[in-house]
């Protein structure tokens, strides 16, 4: 079986950009340079390598004040994030992504949302938000993410990935008073909806 190999840039650029842990709303300063420095390494050497960072399209699907939330089944690929709640849909870019006809992120970005979950037909394309970076856990040592909000007009996503359980749409105030039970990722995204959400 061929190894899996998926795209990253050195860890190192975030030095020189300005590391940050949490989530920043700097996409400018950020995104344009990292997809410069795309590179391709096999998946198992670079979950090891603190000094290269997997890039990962961490997809919000919102309706209004409803956000869609799921549990990581124990069918998912990275077991070190089994049993965590999450609002972030997405994956690794992997090679086989990439085309000399289309942008590579865009097309991993969408290959992973349509193998986890269908969007409603007439739903405005997702837009970037913000990074997450967090290098305080093993996991976020060795993966970027790129925070994706996609607005839906209606609270309704069918899923097509058996690893999300437990998945639906809950109020952005019932998802923050269970912060704890989420994923670091989730947590920082979590912070910034209700930070950037209009008061009633």
């Amino acid at each position: 079986m061929p190894r899996e190999t998926i795209l990253g840039f050195p860890a190192e650029l975030l030095d020189r950009l300005g590391r940050f842990r949490g989530f920043s709303a700097a996409v400018d300063r950020y995104l344009p340079a990292i997809l410069a420095r795309l590179e391709v390494r096999p998946r198992e050497q670079a979950e090891e390598d603190p000094s290269f960072k997997q890039l990962i399209p961490y997809v919000v699907f919102r309706s209004g004040r409803q956000v869609f939330r799921y549990v990581r089944g124990r069918r998912g690929g990275e077991s070190r994030l089994h049993e965590l709640h999450s609002i972030g849909v997405g994956g690794h870019i992997a090679a086989g992504d990439v085309s000399l006809f289309e942008n590579v992120y865009e097309a991993g970005m969408r290959r992973e949302i349509e193998e986890e979950v269908e969007a409603p037909p007439g739903a405005e394309p997702p837009r970037v938000v913000g990074l997450i970076n967090d290098d305080s856990t093993p996991v976020g040592r060795v993966h970027f993410g790129v925070v994706h909000i996609w607005e839906l007009p209606t609270p309704e996503l069918r899923r097509r990935e058996g690893a999300l359980v437990r998945a639906g749409f809950a109020p952005l105030a019932e998802l923050a008073a269970e912060r704890e039970r989420f994923e670091s990722w989730s947590q920082f995204v979590l912070d910034w909806l209700l930070e950037s959400a209009p008061r009633p």
